[in-house]
C-alpha cells in the first residue's frame, strides 16, 4: 500500500467529548479531504506558542478509521490527553465548536500491516490506544484480519480506560484485555501492568507467529521489547510508536 503524501489541512471542530478526567475526544471535518493509513498522525500547528512567538507543531495520532465520513466529507478524530501547561493540548482544548485548526497530515510509518497467517497483539498505555482504534476499525483490518487480534490496554485505574464497549464489540470478549496497575476494590479484570500480563500469559502467546504493535509510554515499550526478544520475537515483527519518554528514575504508568 502506497503511503499518502502529507498536505496542509484546515480542520473544523464539529464535536467534542470528555472521555476520562484528563482525556478528550475531538471530531474534525477536514479540507481538503486527505487519505491516511490507520495508525498515522496529524502534525497540528499551534499558533504563536513557540520561542519568539513562532508557531509550534505537535503530533496526535488519528483515533478513527480512514473510512469515517460525515455528510460525504472526510472527518477524523483525535484522542488527546490534557497535559498541564502543554501548549498543544491547551490549544486544542480551547477551540470551540465551529472553530478551525491547521495541520499537516498524514505522517507516520506506524501503520497496520496485514500479514497472512500471523496473529496480532496490540499493546497500549494511555492515549496510545488511539492508533489501534483506527487500525481495528479500518477496512484493511476487516478485509485482511490477523489469525487472531488482541488489544492489551494498560491504565492505572478504571476511570482511565478508553473505548471499552466499542472495542469489546469489535474484538470480542477475549480480544480486549484491560490491565489496571492500581485497581479499585471489585475490579474483575487483570491486576497489574501490561508487562505482568505478558509474563503470566506467556504460554498462551504464539510468540514467533505474532506481529506486535506497541504504543504509549517509552519505558513500557522498552520493557515489552525485552520480553519479546527473550521469547525469540524477531525485530521485524515489533512495531512501535513512543508517545512519552519518562525521566530518569520514573517507571511506566501501567
Amino acid at each position: 500500500m502506497e503511503k499518502p503524501k502529507a498536505v496542509t489541512v484546515e480542520a473544523r471542530l464539529i464535536a467534542k467529548k470528555t472521555l476520562t478526567p484528563d482525556v478528550i475526544e475531538l471530531l474534525y471535518e477536514s479540507e481538503p479531504v486527505f487519505p491516511f493509513q490507520p495508525g498515522q498522525f496529524v502534525s497540528v500547528i499551534v499558533p504563536g506558542r513557540g520561542p519568539g512567538g513562532r508557531d509550534l507543531r505537535r503530533a496526535y495520532s488519528i483515533a478513527s478509521a480512514p473510512e469515517l465520513t460525515r455528510a460525504g466529507k472526510s472527518v477524523f478524530e483525535l484522542c488527546v490527553k490534557l497535559v498541564e501547561n502543554g501548549p498543544g493540548t491547551q490549544y486544542l482544548d480551547s477551540l470551540q465548536i465551529g472553530e478551525s485548526m491547521k495541520g499537516l497530515a498524514p505522517y507516520g510509518d506506524f501503520v497496520y500491516k496485514p500479514k497472512a497467517g500471523r496473529h496480532a497483539l496490540f499493546i497500549a498505555t494511555g492515549t496510545g490506544i488511539a492508533p489501534f482504534r483506527s487500525m481495528v476499525f479500518s477496512k484493511v483490518y476487516t478485509d485482511q484480519p490477523p489469525v487472531s487480534g488482541t488489544l492489551l490496554f494498560g491504565a492505572r485505574v478504571q476511570s482511565d480506560l478508553l473505548y471499552t464497549e466499542e472495542l469489546r464489540d469489535r474484538l470480542g470478549a477475549n480480544g480486549l484485555v484491560q490491565a489496571l496497575s492500581r485497581p479499585e476494590p471489585g475490579w474483575q479484570g487483570f491486576r497489574g501492568r501490561v508487562t505482568d500480563w505478558l509474563r503470566e500469559n506467556a504460554s498462551k502467546i504464539v510468540w514467533t507467529e505474532t506481529e506486535f504493535y506497541l504504543c504509549g509510554n517509552g519505558a513500557m515499550i522498552d520493557e515489552v521489547k525485552q520480553i519479546l526478544t527473550a521469547h525469540g520475537v524477531e525485530k521485524a515483527s515489533i512495531h512501535q510508536e513512543v508517545y512519552y519518554k519518562p525521566k530518569p528514575g520514573e517507571t511506566h504508568a501501567n
